[in-house]
């Protein structure tokens, strides 16, 4: 396939897209923050900014300079590229308007900022992104009926503002601060265990998280990682199943299949010259 696909970001939805469009024999390339905040890093390739390398269900994703994305694509691995910016776009040994596919999976749930070049298809998911107006096409991440559906025109649902499920199984971050792991993804917790405690940079405050729910720990932000008050930094699944913490999610993997029916689309309608995008 001619076309290179930027994917920006690499957290656990964006990974389910990843492995679904690289099964399929799509080249594409992660872009990244310089510290992602990741908390399903078990399954979510930004992992490989930290580690060098990440495998997810048997795909590996390699940290690579610019240079070296070729090289890495033609030994079968995702090249993950740490570009906050999308500078990669306007590098035009890399990319051209004619074949490069920007598929915006950050989940930012908020207008995201206008592409300053012109690529040949722009995918957004979640909320924030309207077809036809910033971005070509969009796919819905609210699960119900119309989870990974496409829609070239319009927007998808509003984010509601809650998790999926028992809503007790997020946990946020209470203040700011360093975080300091006192459990690891994959383990049991009881109802009331200590997960992570949070200091603020001075040192004066710290508070504790527990768990809030009996059930395996599904996911955790990285150990050490600086947060903001009020972010995500863990998730609790009370299905209490270790082996869930190594796969994709269903909504993963919809989303993902979703993407690539518009990448099909895309592509049987420039072959016959059917849409102009």
């Amino acid at each position: 396939m001619t076309h290179l696909i930027i994917l920006r970001g690499g957290g656990d939805l964006a990974s389910g897209v990843a492995l679904r469009l690289h099964r399929a024999g799509f080249q594409l390339v992660i872009i990244e923050l310089e510290k992602p905040l990741a908390v399903r890093r078990t399954v979510s390739f930004a992992e490989a900014v930290y580690e060098g390398t990440q495998n997810v269900e048997g795909v590996t994703a390699r940290l690579v300079s610019a240079d070296q994305i070729q090289v890495t694509l033609e030994g079968g691995e995702i090249p993950v590229l740490v570009d906050p910016q999308a500078n990669i776009l306007r590098n035009q040994f890399l990319t051209s308007p004619q074949s490069t596919i920007v598929i915006d999976a950050r989940l930012l749930k908020a207008e995201p900022e206008p592409l300053d070049v012109k690529v040949a298809l722009h995918i957004g998911l979640g909320p924030g992104f309207i077809a036809g107006e910033n971005c070509h096409a969009v796919i819905e991440t609210r699960r119900g009926h119309t989870l990974g559906r496409v829609y070239w025109s319009g927007s998808p649902q509003a984010d509601s503002g809650q998790p999926d499920g028992d809503p007790r199984r997020v946990l946020r971050a209470p203040q700011a601060g360093i975080l300091t792991a006192q459990a690891q993804i994959g383990d049991h917790l009881e109802e009331g265990q200590l997960i992570a405690v949070i200091k603020s940079a001075d040192g004066t405050e710290k508070s504790k998280m527990v768990s809030p729910l009996k059930g395996i720990l599904r996911g955790l932000i990285r150990p050490g990682i600086e947060v903001a008050k009020g972010i995500k930094i863990g998730d609790v699944d009370p299905r209490d199943d270790p082996t869930l913490t190594t796969l994709v999610s269903d909504k993963a993997l919809a989303v993902g299949g979703g993407t690539l029916e518009a990448l099909m689309i895309f592509m049987k309608a420039s072959k016959h010259r059917e849409y102009a995008f």
